[in-house]
């Protein structure tokens, strides 16, 4: 039998209890390549998160499919079946003019429709946002990103933002995306636009930067927003790579208006550790592109970089939370670029409590790693290091579906062009929540009916060997609830599910 002790409580002191969790973790069953890029005509060098609809993936690459001027391909937005066959181009970049050039950022999928943006192009050559329809068809520009000026040295600017790299999100019919070049102080803007094209507004212009110590680029408030951003309520989170008072980036908030930005975290100054002869902080630096994900009132994410030196190597990028009001910063995992990876390019994946990401670098074999842990920062697990063979290297954007993860190795492959990954794995059974509420003379101790499978024991003494025996009377089902009732007097008891 398998015990999962969840909250026991004593049964006279209401209030009183234990709260021993037997976290699981995750290990990975089985890596299957699906599909190897050959740049010509099917893409090259696949970047951004993958999304599913039914058995198929969708996703882009940033070079390859119809070739340019430079050799390279413009990309494509390309559909694959879960179990790697039927591989299609939905669309090649290039097939008419001013239509995009390199999408970066993976898409977003709505029903039958992909939205997604590409980093350069269009009629200005600044990028664009368009829209697909899953079938292929229907390819529209939504937003022609205006021309960029060159006012200062180093500085490009215009009214609306320049050279998008994150992935879209969508609130009803209000497209929200972040530009990491250009606006009117040319560090980047926040922008919003409806479905359809129209309504374009700049939510939030990114304050020129300047010089601080070490050249870096700082400022206010933050610079170069490639990070996607994050949608809860009426507030937007996100995160921008530079700026900032010390030049490594910032996690923000705001209004979906436009109102209320708030700086959460500032990550912090570099460090010259000399005995590496590298940069390092507390923290960590130059968040990911990928963004944030939320959990309850936390948020979690990743650096690129920084972060303190670990095991005689150097800083390789963090794992972090925070709360959403801006306290309680956390590192949960600092990569050294090692054998455990380093250097996390993407965002994370939240399975009840257990995070899963990727690594551009380290691992085994240098080639990045696919890694799960605790969002109590244990049981840090490397599921998959990369060889730069069959299964790829430089691993993007991870998406959970069941239990098979689904990402893309970002060169790599039979033809180092990247590839099209699935990854199964163990997830950690999470236990449910045992309540206990007081009710006149008697306590009544609740848990959920969807809890297949659990049986309630109880025990006078925790002391081992604890005697466990299954409670009665049986629970009886209320609302969506199990429950027990037990009479408040007598001897002190704990209680447990087992399964």
């Amino acid at each position: 039998m398998k015990n999962h002790i969840q909250n026991s409580f004593l049964v006279p002191a209401l209030i009183a209890g234990l709260g021993l969790i037997l976290t699981g973790r995750a290990t990975a069953q089985t890596f299957t390549p699906l599909y190897s890029f050959t740049n010509s005509p099917d893409g090259a060098y696949p970047d951004g998160n993958l999304v599913l609809s039914g058995n198929t993936l969708y996703g882009t690459t940033t070079e390859g499919g119809i070739t340019n001027i430079y050799g390279t391909g413009n990309g494509t937005v390309f559909a694959i079946n879960i179990n790697g066959s039927n591989y299609t181009n939905l669309y090649l970049f290039g097939s008419t003019n001013n239509d995009g050039v390199t999408s970066e950022t993976g898409l977003f999928l709505s029903g039958n429709t992909l939205y997604g943006t590409c980093y350069s192009g269009g009629v200005n050559g600044s990028g664009t946002v368009f829209s697909l329809n899953t079938s292929g068809s229907n390819y529209v520009i939504l937003h022609n990103f205006t021309v960029l000026e060159h006012p200062a040295i180093y500085l490009y600017t215009n009214s609306d933002g320049a050279h998008p790299r994150s992935t879209l999100l969508l609130s009803g019919n209000t497209l929200y995306g972040t530009a990491g070049g250009g606006g009117t102080n040319g560090c980047g803007t926040v922008f919003s636009l409806n479905t359809s094209g129209s309504n374009f507004m700049v939510l939030h212009t990114f304050s020129r930067f300047g010089y601080g110590a070490g050249n870096q680029t700082t400022n206010s408030d933050g610079a170069g927003p490639d990070g996607t951003l994050l949608l809860s309520g009426n507030t937007l989170y996100g995160t921008t790579g530079e700026g900032g008072t010390n030049g490594n980036g910032t996690v923000f908030s705001m209004s979906t208006s436009g109102s209320n930005f708030m700086i959460l975290h500032v990550f912090g100054a570099w460090g010259l550790n000399t005995n590496l002869n590298s940069n390092t902080n507390n923290d960590g630096a130059y968040p990911s592109v990928a963004g944030l994900i939320l959990s309850g009132k936390t948020l979690y994410g990743t650096t690129s970089e920084g972060g303190p030196a670990a095991l005689g190597v150097g800083a390789g990028g963090t794992v972090f939370s925070l709360n959403t009001n801006g306290t309680n910063f956390t590192v949960l995992h600092a990569f050294s670029g090692d054998t455990n990876g380093g250097y996390p390019l993407c965002g994370l994946i939240l399975s009840g409590n257990t995070l899963f990401g990727t690594t551009g670098g380290g691992g085994k074999y240098g080639y990045g790693t696919v890694f799960s842990f605790s969002t109590n920062g244990t049981n840090f697990t490397v599921l998959h290091p990369f060889t730069a063979g069959s299964d790829g290297a430089e691993p993007q954007g991870l998406m959970l579906s069941g239990n098979t993860l689904y990402g893309t190795g970002g060169i790599g492959g039979t033809d180092d062009y990247g590839t099209v990954f699935s990854l199964t794995v163990v997830l950690p059974v999470i236990p449910p929540q045992l309540t206990i509420i007081p009710s006149g003379t008697n306590v009544i101790v609740t848990w959920p009916t969807n809890a297949a499978g659990f049986t309630l024991e109880s025990t006078t003494n925790l002391v081992s060997p604890a005697i466990w025996i299954t409670n009665t009377p049986p629970p009886v089902v209320v609302g969506t609830n199990n429950a027990v009732t037990n009479g408040i007097s007598g001897t002190q008891m704990f209680f447990r599910l087992t399964q």
